[in-house]
C-alpha cells in the first residue's frame, strides 16, 4: 500500500523570505511560518500555542515569494514533509524536518507599497501566477445543456 505525505498549513511569516540561488542556478526561498492554536483550558483561561514551520519554495514559487511576501504576510501552503541531516560544527549529526512547498496561496489584501498582486501559485503551473488571463471580448456563453431549447449547436451532432 502506498503512503501519503501531505501537509497543509495556513499561517503568518515570522520574517521576510530568505532567498538563495544555488550553484545549479535554481532559486530557493525559505519561509518561517507561524501557525497558532487558541483554546480555553479547564481553568477558563485562553491559551495560545504557536508552532513554527520551515517551508522551502523552489524556482517559480521562490520568485513569487521574494517579490510579494514579507514579514507578517498570511500564506497558505500545501506540500510534503522532508527530513534531511547535516553535521554541525562539532561533528554531531543533526536532523531537520521541513516542508517542501508544492503550492502557495497568498491570503489577505495587497499592502499599500506593493505594485501588483499574485494571489496564488503552484509549482505545476508557475506561469499562471505571473501572466494575467486574457480578457474575452466574445458574447456571454450560452447554456450548453443538451436539453436546452435555445441552443442549436446540438442539432448537427451525428448521433
Amino acid at each position: 500500500m502506498a503512503g501519503v505525505n501531505k501537509v497543509i498549513i495556513l499561517g503568518n511569516l515570522g520574517a521576510d523570505p530568505e532567498v538563495r540561488v544555488l550553484t545549479t542556478g535554481a532559486k530557493v526561498s525559505r519561509l518561517r511560518i507561524a501557525t497558532s492554536e487558541t483554546y480555553t483550558n479547564k481553568n477558563g483561561e485562553r491559551v495560545t500555542n504557536t508552532e513554527w514551520h520551515s517551508v522551502n519554495l523552489w524556482r517559480g514559487l521562490a520568485d513569487i515569494a521574494e517579490k510579494y511576501l514579507k514579514k507578517g504576510s498570511q500564506v497558505y501552503v500545501e506540500g510534503k514533509l522532508r527530513t534531511r541531516s547535516y553535521d554541525d560544527k562539532d561533528g554531531v549529526t543533526r536532523y531537520v524536518t521541513e516542508i517542501e512547498g508544492d503550492n502557495m496561496t497568498m491570503i489577505g489584501g495587497r499592502s499599500d507599497n506593493d505594485n501588483a498582486s499574485a494571489p496564488s501559485a503552484s509549482s505545476q503551473e508557475p506561469s499562471s501566477a505571473s501572466k494575467p488571463a486574457p480578457a474575452s471580448k466574445s458574447k456571454p456563453a450560452k447554456n450548453l445543456a443538451p436539453d436546452s431549447e435555445d441552443d442549436e449547436s446540438f442539432d448537427d451532432l451525428p448521433f
